[in-house]
């Protein structure tokens, strides 16, 4: 009886363990592994601390000098008799980290290469790096603002305060002061560095580069497809499209198999799309929809053609299409090439991805849809998107006339503009 009782019990240990210590998933499946050699303006001094490796990668591969975070969890769990392995660290590095999508990471990492090379250029010993003190940081920050955009200077900030989290270290900026100084560095940005303001997509648009398009050839029958569905749901481009055709992961991107149709109490029918992982979303996926519109630009007539042109089982990507080796997912650079070709043979101008973005925010706001519903459709989580009306007044022109047109529910749909 003894020996059932232990074997029993063991049993049980097996299985209670099983629970733990499973193998990740891995999150960078068919990226690329080989690192690019740095540029001549920005190759870092060498260091153990900072192996050549992916910008992605060095987040967590780019240790602090002193005690890092590894010793002290160690020396804090061996007085309580309980030892972490080196394994078991890396693994919490990995948790933390997959917060971060891998763009993010990427421009994280690239905010790092700056910092560390403009260290190296100041003689900034090791230790004083990380945890970063104020005067450092914003020496660094000021002196890169004429050389940067804004934008990148704040990702930049915000890659070395990741750096500090994921390695334990405290991260002693007040708000306050790392505002004023990105606001002063956005003001001082050389123009070179800015982007001219990308003009939208518009149904016309979209109407006209149908007109050269052969929507009975594979390609052009995803890639019309794509564009309305963008369009009309308020998307980013990459939510639909894959960065490399290699690079296609049913846990990371939008399946046929995770496109539905819902009717509400009036009838009413919408489309959504399952998006496992989104930019802002890299863990909780996020759902995007449209419903059928008028006219040659509707999403639901382009989708329908493409599943006719181009099927596929639902484990494949949406907007895959049949090239001479095969299926492949679209990737944005294909995607893009095609619209360019389509839009120089009409004389149009060569409209950039996040247009579509705008674009549908636009067409939404300018037909009176509430800013609250459009802005429950763009996905945004705060009033970022507001950035449009400043950019396009004939939005505002319903609610600033004498008599207003869209009164009485002004007040309960416009959002505060700063």
């Amino acid at each position: 009886m003894r020996n059932c009782s232990s074997v029993e019990h063991s049993a049980r240990n097996e299985r209670k363990n099983s629970r733990f210590n499973a193998p990740l998933p891995n999150t960078n499946k068919n990226l690329a592994s080989v690192p690019q050699s740095y540029r001549p303006d920005l190759t870092p001094q060498p260091s153990i601390l900072r192996p050549h490796c992916l910008a992605r990668d060095r987040l967590r591969l780019w240790m602090p000098a002193g005690s890092s975070t590894r010793q002290a969890l160690v020396t804090a769990e061996q007085r309580a008799n309980h030892e972490i392995s080196d394994t078991q660290l890396e693994c919490i590095l990995d948790v933390i980290g997959s917060s971060w999508a891998q763009s993010t990471k990427e421009t994280y990492g690239a905010g790092l290469l700056v910092f560390h090379v403009f260290c190296n250029t100041n003689n900034v010993p090791e230790e004083q790096r990380c945890p970063v003190a104020r005067v450092l940081l914003l020496d660094f920050l000021c002196s890169c603002a004429g050389s940067y955009s804004g934008s990148s200077l704040a990702n930049y900030a915000a890659g070395l305060r990741a750096w500090h989290l994921l390695h334990g270290r405290a991260w002693l900026i007040p708000p306050n002061e790392l505002k004023a100084v990105l606001d002063g560095a956005l003001a001082s940005a050389p123009e070179a560095s800015k982007r001219q303001k990308r003009l939208p997509f518009t149904p016309t648009f979209l109407c006209a580069i149908r007109d050269q398009l052969n929507l009975d050839t594979p390609l052009d029958a995803a890639v019309f497809a794509c564009l309305t569905t963008t369009f009309y749901a308020v998307a980013r481009l990459g939510e639909f499209t894959v960065n490399a055709i290699k690079e296609f992961d049913s846990k990371k991107h939008v399946t046929r198999a995770g496109v539905s149709n819902t009717t509400d109490r009036n009838g009413l029918r919408v489309t959504k799309f399952r998006l496992p992982r989104t930019k802002c979303s890299p863990i909780k996926r996020e759902e995007a929809y449209w419903a059928a519109q008028e006219g040659p630009s509707d999403p639901s007539g382009a989708l329908e053609n493409h599943l006719r042109v181009n099927p596929a089982s639902g484990d494949v990507h949406l907007f895959v299409w049949k090239h001479t080796k095969g299926l492949r997912p679209l990737s944005k650079k294909e995607l893009m090439k095609r619209v360019s070709i389509a839009a120089k043979a009409a004389n149009l101008p060569d409209l950039k991805g996040h247009g579509l973005r705008i674009g549908g925010t636009l067409e939404y706001l300018l037909r009176g849809v509430p800013f609250d519903v459009v802005k429950a459709m763009g996905r945004w989580s705060s009033e970022a998107f507001t950035i449009y009306l400043r950019d396009h007044t004939t939005i505002l022109a319903p609610y600033i006339q004498a008599s207003p047109v869209l009164e009485p529910f002004t007040r309960y749909t416009i959002p505060p503009i700063h």
